[in-house]
């Protein structure tokens, strides 16, 4: 889990970068920004509310030889070993984004970069280096008296609500490649930020696999057992897939397969969909991993326990009780009016 609100802005350095492959130029400012009470608390809101909204997938630096020839990594590492160099490194790492602005729908921009203390990632207090980059510019409207007159001023400036690209290196992990969030909002080439500038890849930790797993287990669900069986047992493979991982600390494939999967034919089945589809969740090879509590919980509020009929009609089925499905709902053909039926088991009526 991650916490921003307490972070707090140590230092910021405020460049800009053109576009090399028009011959725009970089700018460096020669001193860090002086900081004040009016900004501070914008800039961190701008800085930082992206990566409070979305979901957390973590990376890594990587490098194909060593970590020791990765730039971003040696650059990151020199920042946490001495702070007092943030201003320095980030006229570094402002001069590599600007070799890497080569494509032609690379926009110029503003480049910021920060000293972040204060930051809570799995119950734990870090530090972080953030740089972020601002390419889009919105038109607004100022407003100046003139004698008796009010005058509008169309002005052209940043728009606080939107960042557009950033990333927050956190201080943790740092013989992985550190654990790294990244946010890109305006892709005009993908790769251009998180392949050429920071070269980094999935942070595979047990957050990363239990969501990706939860994942291929709903495409499952969907795309085999749905057609294999109904739509009650495709809710009910991921209602008892969700609650294996609820109640189990560590993943283990065979015991998951044998509990959760009630036709033995689907197994191999199974087994073949996760080779096929697994490249896509980056786990084709994954069997043993810890389970993250809060990812499960999270993946829970997402799964639709609904079966929807064409009759107009809802059947929600209850993931904290699976065994009242089991027992108190079967499903059934009728030959005279040749249409399938949910016959529903109980005792007495709720009230609302």
């Amino acid at each position: 889990m991650i916490n921003l609100f307490g972070a707090h802005i140590e230092s910021i350095s405020v460049h800009r970068v053109g576009n090399k492959s028009r011959s725009e130029k970089i700018f460096l400012s020669e001193n860090a920004f002086a900081l004040n009470d009016e900004l501070t608390p914008l800039l961190k809101e701008y800085f930082l509310k992206p990566f409070r909204e979305k979901e957390e997938n973590y990376f890594q630096f990587v490098h194909d030889v060593d970590l020791e020839f990765h730039e971003m990594y040696q650059l990151a590492s020199e920042v946490f070993t001495n702070p007092n160099t943030t201003h320095e490194v980030s006229k570094k790492i402002t001069k590599h984004l600007y070799e890497q602005s080569n494509h032609p729908h690379i926009k110029n921009g503003e480049v910021y970069v920060c000293y972040f203390t204060d930051l809570v990632i799995d119950n734990q207090k870090v530090d972080a280096l953030g740089v972020f980059k601002s390419e889009l510019q919105s038109d607004f409207l100022q407003f100046e008296e003139q004698g008796n007159n009010l005058q509008m001023i169309l002005q052209h400036g940043i728009n606080l609500n939107k960042l557009d690209k950033g990333c927050l290196i956190f201080n943790v992990e740092k013989e992985q490649g550190y654990k790294i969030l990244t946010i890109d909002s305006n892709r005009y080439d993908a790769r251009y930020w998180l392949e050429h500038f920071l070269s980094v890849d999935i942070f595979p930790d047990e957050n990363f696999m239990t969501k990706k797993y939860l994942k291929l287990c709903q495409e499952f669900a969907k795309d085999v057992v749905f057609p294999a069986e109904d739509k009650k047992e495709e809710v009910m493979f991921m209602n008892r897939s969700v609650n294996f991982f609820a109640k189990n600390d560590e993943f283990e494939e065979t015991k998951f397969l044998n509990e959760v999967i009630d036709n033995p034919d689907l197994i191999p089945e199974f087994k073949n969909y996760k080779m096929e589809k697994g490249p896509k969740y980056a786990i084709e090879d994954v069997t043993n991993f810890p389970i993250a509590n809060a990812a499960v919980t999270d993946a829970r509020k997402k799964i639709k326990n609904v079966i929807n009929l064409d009759t107009n009609i809802q059947i929600k089925l209850d993931f904290i009780n699976p065994d009242s499905a089991e027992k108190f709902v079967e499903k059934g053909w009728d030959e005279e009016r040749q249409m399938y039926y949910y016959l529903v088991y109980f005792n007495k009526e709720q009230k609302s």
